[in-house]
């Protein structure tokens, strides 16, 4: 199955040296306490020399990307880095500063897995913790010790920190891990972002392995969300436009799931707590965001059933309670839902670009958008962005209901 993991990352290799800028997506793995995680690093390309088989290919890059703060992206629940080749092709697609874009999948999703999965009982398994705080962890010590190359916390005469892009449950860790490294992290920009994760159920840690009664309740569940059916009424409901996603995509995230530790990671997911603004806080997800010290970017597909813009005012709202001089924007998308990275990547990779090379991100000196409502144009339709404010979100009485309980 990793094999067949591996194999599918590899053959974007190709189509990415076609159209366009050329740039090459490259698909690594890294030790992370002793569990194999995949992640893939894709770059600009200046020439490219391709013979008869796909290891003859020879590829020089732009050395000068390696000069400029690196992007991270964060993906979602249940997908993988190929959830971001779409974004990743227009990040790289423009005449401007280049930059070197990582993709990570966290530890039980995608291609990061513990080695001899067994449903919870092997030994690389034992005491683990499919938890949001194991992805903070995991994360922060990519960033260091793959991303920017640190020894004894100094970077390698590279940038020193990173910008984050991350879509629903990345969005939720990006915002914890700016708050827990600012040294580390220059600035997020948070895609749809869930508010909540963790449901911390009774009866159990979460620890693998799973008592008999979870590990049941894991099982079911676990097989009933895998199902391609269920797949693509997920994706129905996630998208503003279901041409925007096809079986190749529905494919790909069955496939995630077809190891031997999905369904004890799933359980364990379910178990876990969620994560902790500090050691003396709990908090919520505003609360962590009121402690942000990085410039925060929210962009918001205004169809997503689930995190919608009503949450987004309640985050700028928590934004606000930052000192004066911190910067905070809101972009909102039209035509658009769950998934603005894969549903609108031109769009957002449009914002993400002037967002991240600017230096000065106020109002005042940044201009995200030429006119008030700009029309981008997706392959499946358009999307239209527009910058607000808080006070220009208004809320239904289902809107008002549904952000009290976060």
């Amino acid at each position: 199955m990793r094999f067949l993991l591996d194999l599918l990352v590899i053959l974007t290799f190709l189509p990415c040296l076609k159209g366009g800028k050329s740039f090459v997506i490259e698909p690594k793995s890294w030790d992370y306490r002793g569990h194999e995680i995949g992640y893939e690093v894709s770059r600009r390309a200046l020439t490219t020399t391709t013979a008869s088989t796909l290891n003859e290919t020879r590829v020089s890059f732009d050395e000068s990307d390696r000069n400029q703060e690196p992007i991270v992206l964060l993906n979602g629940f249940g997908v993988g880095s190929f959830h971001q080749h779409r974004l990743k092709k227009f990040l790289h697609d423009h005449d401007g500063n280049g930059r070197v874009v990582y993709g990570v999948d966290y530890l039980g999703q995608g291609r990061s897995w513990p080695r001899d999965c067994d449903d919870g009982r092997s030994e690389n398994e034992r005491g683990l913790r499919y938890s949001a705080e194991m992805w903070v962890d995991q994360i922060i010590k990519f960033i260091e010790e793959v991303v920017l190359l640190k020894q004894d916390g100094v970077a390698d005469n590279g940038p020193a920190r990173v910008h984050i892009v991350g879509n629903s449950v990345g969005g939720h860790l990006a915002a914890h891990i700016a708050n827990r490294r600012p040294d580390l992290v220059a600035s997020i920009c948070l895609l749809n972002p869930t508010p909540v994760w963790g449901l911390n159920l009774p009866g159990w840690s979460g620890h693998l392995p799973a008592p008999a009664v979870p590990r049941a309740i894991g099982r079911y569940l676990f097989d009933q969300i895998r199902d391609l059916n269920t797949i693509e009424k997920y994706l129905e409901n996630a998208y503003a436009r279901t041409e925007a996603f096809g079986e190749k995509l529905m494919h790909q995230i069955r496939g995630c799931t077809l190891g031997t530790g999905g369904h004890a990671a799933f359980a364990s997911i379910l178990w876990s707590p969620p994560l902790k603004v500090s050691d003396e806080l709990t908090g919520n997800f505003q609360d962590c965001l009121a402690r942000v010290q990085c410039d925060v970017l929210l962009v918001f597909g205004k169809d997503d059933p689930w995190c919608k813009p009503a949450f987004a005012k309640k985050m700028l709202q928590a934004l606000e309670k930052r000192e004066p001089n911190k910067v905070h924007r809101y972009i909102e998308l039209e035509n658009c839902g769950h998934c603005p990275n894969h549903e609108a990547p031109q769009a957002v990779a449009r914002i993400v670009r002037s967002w991240v090379d600017a230096t000065d991100r106020s109002e005042d000196h940044l201009r995200l958008l030429d006119s008030e409502k700009e029309v981008v144009s997706e392959p499946w339709g358009d999307v239209v962005m527009s910058e607000r404010k808080e006070s220009d979100i208004q809320l239904n009485w289902l809107d008002r209901l549904a952000v009290t309980f976060v």
